[in-house]
């Protein structure tokens, strides 16, 4: 009988540890099968079988238009990235040729405007020096490329959420927002979508075939407790001046007494047609 007890509390052990384990994907690389995507990490690996140790038949780059054919159970963590390995296809001259490819080198959006490919993916996880806790954390390195055909025109980078704060993701194309001599405004966001977990909203001007990187915006909450809001105002929205960017801060906390104490501030920058500074 103690025999029989001892394998059941190792099995149960065995069980219980599995799932601490278990890796989830980041809901940013979640993509439907029967869709095109896009490749975001140049010289991508293709293989024979989902998996690092699977045999590689082909390399993909930046900007090539792959389609999802099934998505695998299988799920590989790399820093603060984790992804589904997928059954692609894809075109290579005149042929149709298969492989997996892994769920973290793909673009999480992308857009076309005026000719031009815009991707947005997340292209690494960087160790970086927390001052205040005197402790190293893990970040993730997201990134914007703007590419012609398959040349490379400019690309930016730029910190974003760890796993917990990669739920979903989005990437639009938005006006000059009457800034001077920009052609168009990039956003790029990613959100953990649940309370106390932060979204980032990264905000990138193109002009004369550049990008140009706005301070990222951060928003965390948590219902009824607090609340952490960033937001820009520019020429065109309500309360804009002409050519500046005001960033606008508001915090709240709810104190013992249940009493919402907030406060604000705001920061303009001003832009030249070409670059910005702090007023």
């Amino acid at each position: 009988m103690k025999t029989l007890w001892t394998a059941l509390f190792l099995l149960m052990l065995q069980f219980f540890t599995a799932q601490e384990n278990e890796v989830y994907a980041d809901g940013v690389f979640g993509f439907e099968e029967n869709k095109t995507q896009k490749i975001f990490t140049d010289r991508t690996r293709v293989r024979l079988d989902p998996g690092v140790n699977a045999q590689i038949i082909d390399s993909l780059y930046t900007n090539q238009q792959i389609m999802i054919l099934k998505k695998e159970d299988g799920v590989l963590k790399l820093g603060e990235r984790a992804a589904n390995w997928y059954k692609i296809s894809y075109q290579k001259g005149e042929n149709t040729l298969e492989g997996y490819i892994w769920g973290g080198n793909l673009s999480v959006g992308y857009r076309n405007k005026n000719g031009y490919d815009f991707l947005f993916g997340l292209s690494k996880t960087i160790d970086r020096k927390n001052k205040e806790y005197n402790e190293i954390q893990k970040q993730n390195i997201a990134g914007i490329k703007v590419m012609e055909g398959n040349t490379l025109i400019d690309e930016v980078y730029f910190d974003t959420g760890r796993g917990e704060e990669l739920s979903s993701a989005s990437f639009n194309v938005e006006s000059s927002h009457k800034l001077q001599n920009v052609e168009f405004t990039l956003k790029a966001m990613v959100s953990g979508e649940a309370c106390g977990i932060a979204s980032y909203d990264q905000y990138v001007l193109f002009k004369d075939k550049k990008l140009i990187t706005l301070p990222q915006l951060m928003n965390v909450g948590d219902a009824g407790a607090f609340y952490h809001s960033e937001e820009y105002v520019f020429p065109n929205d309500k309360g804009g001046i002409s050519n500046a960017f005001i960033l606008k801060v508001e915090d709240m906390e709810v104190d013992e007494k249940d009493r919402e104490k907030k406060k604000s501030s705001s920061k303009t920058y001003l832009w030249n047609g070409s670059s910005y500074k702090l007023k």
